[in-house]
């Protein structure tokens, strides 16, 4: 597994490239089937309806709860835990011509009738279908464009091969950690898209770093082949990419554990991310730049003919 390179150890990462390169694939056809058939469970966010949260004198049975509501015409009603055992989320579909706050009022006398507690009301809020419908196009687009800007910036400042390499990187992460709200059934809100808005910050962060200390090797080492010069490049990051990792992890775990329901999503997606955006940073970024064929004069700085150059030479 390793090797010596100009008297450098190295970790051959690029060894198992196509092992990973096919397992990444597998996984993110994997995610496509599994948002296609199971879908997502999108938040209040983006489908629109009523949400209220409420709190019983003591542990709550959900299956009451539900019950109480589907013999009373909330048929539709999603219940489930918030926070504590006393606290429930009730999620009820859009209806017509009937404020959020009647609905409220009718959904807190019935469970105080019916379930022999003490229910009070934590608070209730009533998003628009298309307002819900608004936001998941916007949210699209957002991720859409962030992904396109960011395969421009890095053509731009380092090479193509590295540009799609990053894009194919960023993507990678995104569909994957969609695939794990899917497959969990994770409620998908506008916090979650906050996340993996910051997962694909977080990603290129570690794909530039990899990326720039690739191209300085490139030109510093003048023998070895590509995928020796990518396996010393990602050695010498991968300090700075664990101590980076786990101390955004510590910070995430607080979060997950602590920081209580409401940001639960936010705190899953970024945990995920961070794990599978460092994944992809060294086997999927930096596989695809090798296997699309990236040389050193491709990473060479172009010399610039000075004027009358040409003209100095012819007298010479």
């Amino acid at each position: 597994m390793f090797q010596i390179l100009k008297n450098v150890s190295t970790i051959s990462f690029m060894k198992w490239r196509k092992l990973a390169m096919v397992f990444s694939a597998v996984l993110m056809i994997a995610s496509v089937g599994l948002v296609s058939s199971k879908g997502l469970n999108l938040g209040l966010d983006f489908t629109g309806g009523t949400v209220i949260e409420v709190g019983f004198s003591q542990e709550a049975n959900l299956k009451d709860v539900r019950g109480i509501l589907k013999d009373n015409g909330f048929d539709d009603a999603i219940v489930q835990r918030f926070g504590s055992p006393r606290d429930v989320l009730i999620r009820l579909a859009p209806r017509q011509d009937v404020k959020a706050e009647t609905i409220g009022s009718q959904v807190l006398e019935l469970l105080n009738a019916k379930s022999e507690q003490d229910v009070k009301m934590r608070r209730i809020e009533f998003v628009g279908p298309k307002v819900g419908d608004e936001l998941a196009e916007k949210g699209g687009l957002a991720m859409l464009a962030a992904l396109i800007c960011i395969m421009i910036y890095v053509a731009l400042r380092f090479e193509w091969r590295f540009a799609l390499g990053a894009v194919t990187a960023l993507a990678h992460d995104v569909f994957l950690t969609i695939g794990l709200f899917s497959l969990l059934q994770l409620e998908f809100d506008l916090t979650v898209l906050a996340a993996i808005l910051a997962v694909i910050g977080y990603s290129l962060n570690d794909t530039i770093v990899v990326s720039d200390r690739i191209r300085e090797n490139f030109r510093k080492l003048r023998t070895g082949l590509p995928s020796e010069v990518i396996d010393i490049s990602l050695t010498q990051t991968m300090s700075r990419t664990l101590i980076t990792s786990l101390t955004t992890i510590i910070v995430l775990f607080a979060l997950f554990f602590k920081g209580g329901a409401l940001i639960h999503g936010f705190a899953t997606a970024l945990l995920f991310g961070v794990f599978i955006g460092t994944y992809s940073s060294i086997y999927v970024a930096s596989s695809v730049a090798l296997s699309l064929g990236i040389t050193k004069e491709d990473l060479m700085p172009v010399e610039v003919e000075k004027e009358g150059e040409d003209q100095e030479e012819m007298n010479l």
